[in-house]
């Protein structure tokens, strides 16, 4: 079946994961030269709906997938649908529903949801608000995650934890500096482009912390998989943490943030914290004391993982066949 994807994100891995592990192509459509300031994003906005259109009348997809946010997305691949006359599913993000500024689109979105023959999702509480508002949901907690790595952070002889960040506002980072200055035996390698991280926190950092900037795939792929632990942590609700099942995939143990959503997805090969600094320290040091343990409980974790995986994709393809 010959499926597109469509995201206007710079960053889309979950999108993008779907798309391989379905045999589609992938298009990242982001005319990023016109910012997102209140003149310009409309201006943006339109090109991007014809930059999708002229890709969907060329590739003649059987099925469109697209992330939402933003809900425009969304909008311009339903249009395209009525015409060719096939089916569509929303990957929607937990921002598209949680976060402020697309609030005030909810009616668009739940009508999108509508009209998609599902519409994915992270949480059972997503998809509770979705099928409230009529649509049919699937949940996605995550995709298997393949990295081509190398030996660029290769075990050096300490505990290494590898914490995944993007510097955004539900990430508390001061939190996990003060960790990492209680811990100076262990090195902590923090990703995330600099450019977007307070200059205050930057100059902060302990001397075992190292901003690695924004990796490149194979370096980052090697940070996971070579760590000891991966930290990833979100002080808001209901987010799935893309940084946790990665490093799970590569049969790496996590430290995350105390959730539901997460305590149900990473049920063993974890340590749940309630982003403090001292409930940090004490997961390192857990993880430090039972080592073997938890990377053994990770891999257990990653093969049910595929499993549910399986079941999951079939789902997706029985509702785009119908």
């Amino acid at each position: 079946m010959k499926i597109t994807f469509i995201s206007w994100a710079t960053s889309c891995s979950r999108s993008d994961n779907i798309a391989r592990e379905l045999g589609g192509t992938s298009h990242k459509i982001y005319w990023g030269r016109l910012g997102s300031n209140a003149v310009t994003i409309w201006l943006k906005y339109l090109g991007q709906i014809f930059s999708t259109w002229k890709i969907l009348f060329k590739e003649k997809p059987e099925a469109v997938f697209v992330m939402t946010p933003p809900v425009f997305a969304g909008l311009a691949v339903y249009l395209y649908t009525l015409v060719a006359r096939v089916p569509f599913v929303i990957d929607v993000h937990t921002a598209a529903i949680l976060m402020p500024r697309w609030r005030h689109f909810q009616g668009l979105q739940r009508f999108l949801c509508r009209k998609a023959a599902t519409t994915t999702v992270a949480s059972t509480y997503l998809a509770q608000l979705i099928e409230k508002g009529g649509g049919h949901t699937t949940i996605v907690r995550d995709v298997p995650v393949v990295y081509d790595t190398n030996d660029a952070f290769s075990r050096n002889g300490r505990f290494t934890v590898a914490t995944v960040c993007s510097f955004n506002y539900d990430e508390p980072i001061d939190q996990i500096f003060e960790a990492a200055r209680q811990l100076p035996e262990v090195q902590f390698y923090v990703t995330g482009a600099i450019r977007d991280l307070d200059p205050k926190l930057a100059q902060a950092a302990p001397k075992n912390v190292q901003l690695t900037d924004f990796l490149p795939d194979a370096d980052y792929g090697s940070l996971l998989q070579h760590a000891d632990a991966v930290l990833t942590l979100t002080t808001r609700d209901h987010t799935m943490l893309r940084g946790a099942y990665e490093a799970i995939y590569l049969g790496t143990p996590v430290i995350i943030s105390n959730w539901p959503i997460l305590q149900e997805s990473f049920d063993k090969g974890a340590v749940h914290v309630d982003n403090s600094a001292a409930d940090i320290v004490r997961a390192v040091r857990q993880m430090q004391q039972h080592r073997e343990r938890y990377r053994q409980a990770a891999k257990e974790l990653r093969e049910k993982k595929f499993r549910e995986w399986e079941e999951t994709k079939k789902a997706i393809l029985e509702r785009i066949r119908r």
